[in-house]
């Protein structure tokens, strides 16, 4: 089974390293080494793998979004705590690395097939490189060619949206037609469907973008964009092969997605795959269970209310909601959530034995802990040794994709969502609504995330992206893309918590877990409980986490620090030191 590993670069062929690319340093292979083989052109696209696609990044990434309390307010959305100084992501190597092979990859030693296969290849990598430059600083310089270091180029100003656009399309659109592999078997490598899927990907993200973003005066080619994301998607469900895994029940086979060493090839297009003998490893576990290292990033309770009930019926049309305890309210959910979060009888492993996990305020601020990426044994714990692969693109987000578009379209048929959202639903163990579009719009959706938003379908298809699409990566993007970064301001609240000194027992195992206090710790103690002091103050210094009542209520988090989006938010500012060297790129509204 052939494996392209994250992080492996050309070797000896330092093309992105040289100022000047035409020139072969002496130590090297020459081009016709390179450019005159298929072996050469394979070797020289392996290097484009180590872009952004770090295991690591892929199990931390949605840090800062709207449904994760974490450890500290992001300074981009702290009043003051961001400016063009302490901006990033302003470089450019990869897109000269890439630009240098598309240009040279024409030796007609090497047949127009095999050369566009990894021509293919190289403009999925620079369709890519580009898409991460859009959705950070909107526009960006198109620069179709390897630049030497006096072109005038590296002094012009940013070009539109559009034309960039318009160039990353063009790239995936022949990455779709000349990339030949459909099938990569290890599931590491960039293949027709996995370019497919990305371009689903952005399609949906530019769609949507100009749907909502009115100010960019660019709505009438929404749907364009939207029809190409639609009908990206649609390739892969016709023609990939792909189905949702669900081995072993609605109980375990969502997790399984992740916690799997080998990728799940029904399920995933590409995956970033471990290697303990290469020591190719994720931090999975470090991340999402040290009370150190990571960012102690737990759900808010806002979001959790969005898991419906099992017979499809939004949990909060129950009226007793917002008192329910969490021993209660994570009962008879879509079972999604209990392979995302520690609740009820998840057990982890140590030392070979299983013992009960509830919940551990050591870690987490809400009470809503997550396991979606985690091992359960606790030796994985201790630092970057997680064997899992890491799914980039599963058939799962491709399903959601296509129905969006079709949702904001007004195209989505009954067959479309029972095909895509039902599909999700029924491997949740949801019972009902799988067959046919919600006819009523959630209130609870309306009111706390999309009030816009009155189609039920869209708000429905926003849902289950959420819930199924959770700790993927893709959050922040579809807020950005929805125009609703506001939700970045949202109160990071938990569990609710009926009274101090009153140990509760989350996992009802008969053992009690944690209390909650303010002034003295109480003693004595109750053996193995955690104890959390709620007060206002702790010594002179400001308690972050306290109950949103006073003595009972929801638990929070850093209400004291003030979360504020504005609309230049919605892009990065021009890192400074860049926009001293050229000018011309002028900043962003709102950053000066």
């Amino acid at each position: 089974m052939k494996k392209i590993y994250i992080g492996i670069l050309l070797g000896s062929l330092c093309f992105a390293a040289c100022d000047k690319l035409d020139q072969v340093p002496q130590s090297t292979a020459s081009k016709k080494a390179v450019f005159g083989t298929e072996n050469g052109l394979k070797l020289y696209t392996n290097s484009f793998y180590g872009m952004g696609f770090l295991p690591k990044n892929s199990t931390s990434q949605d840090a800062m979004s709207d449904y994760l309390a974490v450890r500290s307010v992001p300074d981009f959305i702290r009043e003051g705590g961001f400016a063009a100084n302490n901006s990033s992501g302003w470089t450019w190597n990869d897109l000269r690395n890439i630009n240098y092979f598309i240009q040279n990859c024409n030796d007609p030693a090497v047949p127009e097939a095999v050369r566009n296969n990894y021509l293919g290849i190289a403009r999925y990598f620079r369709a890519y490189f580009y898409m991460e430059k859009v959705k950070r600083f909107g526009d960006v310089p198109w620069i179709g060619k390897a630049l030497d270091i006096d072109d005038p180029a590296l002094t012009a100003g940013r070009d539109k949206r559009e034309l960039v656009m318009d160039s990353v399309l063009a790239d995936l659109d022949f990455a779709c037609a000349n990339i030949q592999t459909a099938n990569d078997p290890s599931r590491t490598t960039i293949t027709k469907w996995v370019a497919y899927a990305y371009k689903s990907r952005v399609c949906l993200f530019e769609g949507t973008f100009r749907k909502y973003h009115t100010e960019l005066n660019l709505t009438g080619t929404a749907a364009k964009w939207l029809n190409e994301a639609a009908t990206a998607a649609d390739q892969i469900i016709k023609n990939g092969g792909f189905s949702i895994n669900t081995a072993g029940g609605a109980g375990v086979s969502y997790r399984q997605v992740f916690t799997s060493n080998t990728p799940l090839a029904n399920e995933v297009l590409q995956a970033a795959v471990a290697d303990v003998n290469l020591g190719v490893l994720n931090e999975a576990n470090w991340w999402w269970t040290s009370g150190t290292y990571g960012a102690k990033a737990s759900f808010t309770r806002t979001f959790i209310n969005t898991y419906l009930k099992l017979d499809g019926t939004p949990f909060t049309n129950d009226p007793a909601y917002p008192t329910m305890l969490f021993k209660d309210e994570v009962k008879n959910r879509d079972l999604r959530l209990k392979q995302t979060i520690r609740l009820g009888d998840y057990k982890r492993i140590s030392n070979g034995q299983q013992i009960p996990a509830p919940p551990v305020f050591s870690y987490t601020f809400t009470g809503y802990q997550p396991i979606k990426w985690t091992l359960d044994d606790m030796y994985y714990d201790a630092g970057a040794l997680n064997t899992n692969a890491i799914a980039l693109f599963r058939y799962a987000e491709v399903l959601l994709n296509y129905a969006e578009a079709k949702a904001e379209l007004g195209t989505l048929t009954d067959a479309d969502w029972a095909l895509t959202v039902g599909a999700l639903r029924s491997r949740a163990g949801i019972t009902g609504g799988l067959t046919t579009k919600p006819a009523t719009a959630d209130p609870y959706l309306i009111a706390h995330y999309f009030p816009g938003i009155t189609n039920p379908t869209i708000l429905e298809v926003r849902r289950e992206r959420g819930i199924e699409l959770s700790l993927e990566g893709l959050r922040f993007p579809d807020l950005l893309r929805w125009k609703r970064g506001e939700l970045m301001q949202q109160e990071w609240n938990g569990f609710y918590v009926p009274a101090l000194n009153t140990p509760m027992d989350l996992n009802e195992d008969g053992i009690q877990d944690v209390a909650f206090y303010q002034g003295t710790r109480p003693t004595p103690g109750v053996s193995g409980v955690t104890y959390v002091d709620v007060s206002s103050m702790i010594g002179n210094a400001v308690n972050s986490q306290l109950l949103k009542n006073g003595t009972s209520g929801e638990l929070v988090w850093m209400n004291e620090i003030s979360r504020k989006w504005n609309d230049r938010n919605y892009y990065y500012p021009i890192p400074l030191n860049d926009l001293q060297r050229n000018p011309n790129l002028k900043q962003n509204p709102g950053w000066e």
